[in-house]
């Protein structure tokens, strides 16, 4: 079963609709202990800003159960857009620790203004994916659909797992052992976006 952790921050409907459109069935949408502990994938969706992600999933106390799955049992977990960034151990955005599961940490955009780009970076772009890798097809042109100011700066490179461009080369994509995140927005990326959650539904 995967669920898809509901925190009160993120675009639930679509990630669940791309789920089915797929023809994976056995995906929830919960924010219930008990459910999530019997978990055997786990998504993080997000949108919006550092601190209120991390403000209402320690409310729904919703933290250790996660940790727990993550840490120590190990499932598969993906997070996704402001997911991803909540995975990291801070925020330029905010104030609050992140999880920490990444050894990263989520900084702003600050590009040379002779390039004349708009933050936040919005639309498609292709993905260059470091290393080979079950969620990602290496030899494909991937691309996804963003919506970011902050992303995500590794400070172990292993673990920086694709590369986009805006004005400058960042993280879009991170992995360490089981735990998956993307910058990108899968469930708005089409035919991309499905075989990334097809391919995190077989791991």
């Amino acid at each position: 079963m995967i669920v898809i952790i509901d925190y009160g921050i993120g675009n639930l409907a679509s990630v669940l609709n791309m789920f089915k459109k797929i023809g994976i069935k056995d995906v929830k949408v919960s924010s219930d202990k008990e459910i999530i502990a019997k978990a055997d994938k786990i998504l993080l969706p997000g949108v919006g800003a550092f601190d209120a992600g991390m403000d209402n999933l320690e409310r729904s106390g919703l933290i250790p159960v996660l940790n727990n799955k993550a840490i120590n049992e190990k499932v598969p977990v993906l997070g996704i857009c402001l997911g991803m960034q909540l995975l990291t151990k801070k925020s330029e955005e905010g104030v609050k620790p992140g999880l920490g599961w990444i050894d990263a940490e989520t900084i702003k955009f600050n590009l040379d203004p002779g390039l004349k780009l708009k933050v936040p970076h919005m639309g498609w772009n292709y993905v260059k994916v470091n290393r080979p890798n079950p969620l990602i097809d290496i030899e494909s042109k991937n691309r996804f659909y963003f919506v970011h100011s902050y992303y995500v700066k590794c400070f172990n490179e292993s673990q920086s797992l694709a590369t986009s461009n805006f004005g400058t080369d960042f993280t879009c994509m991170v992995n360490k052992e089981n735990i998956f995140g993307a910058q990108f927005h899968p469930e708005k990326s089409l035919k991309f976006g499905m075989k990334i959650l097809e391919n995190f539904s077989k791991l």
